[in-house]
């Protein structure tokens, strides 16, 4: 992942951007992953659905990258030499900070800055920070960010 893609990078933003644009301004609802899926998955009566809306948002991003997978394969490729253990560690400490910092990346950085939200700002702010140092210090080619 060393080439610069701006057409595709441009492109993705839009994307992402008019999405969640749309979801404020039509239904109402911020497009943060972790609040809707934890809205999916919070506990209900027995004759309670989760609203078809969560169901459709996240089944469309689950479907929108098998897709991708099948028609462009090469761009969903990885490789990870990581021990299973350690990425569900990563997942679960993910996870934490999502609920700490009251919502995720897409909550904070694509619908909260937008909208001049001090809190989402702050927490982007830590969030890219904590992680180019991350990167800074697990990078195993010792490189640059």
């Amino acid at each position: 992942m060393t080439e610069f893609t701006p057409l595709t990078a441009t492109l993705g933003g839009l994307l992402i951007g008019t999405a969640a644009a749309l979801m404020l301004l039509l239904e109402g609802r911020i497009a943060g992953i972790s609040g809707i899926l934890s809205g999916a998955l919070r506990p209900r009566e027995k004759s309670e659905a989760p609203p078809a809306w969560q169901a459709t948002f996240l089944g469309g991003m689950v479907l929108g990258g098998l897709v991708l997978a099948m028609v462009y394969p090469a761009s969903v490729q990885t490789a990870l030499n990581l021990s299973p253990l350690l990425l569900i560690a990563a997942g679960v400490l993910v996870g934490f900070g999502t609920r700490l910092g009251n919502g995720c990346t897409s909550g904070h950085g694509v619908c909260g800055i937008p909208r001049l939200s001090r809190r989402s700002i702050l927490a982007t702010v830590v969030f890219m920070g904590t992680a180019m140092i991350t990167v800074a210090l697990t990078n195993p080619t010792g490189g640059a960010l």
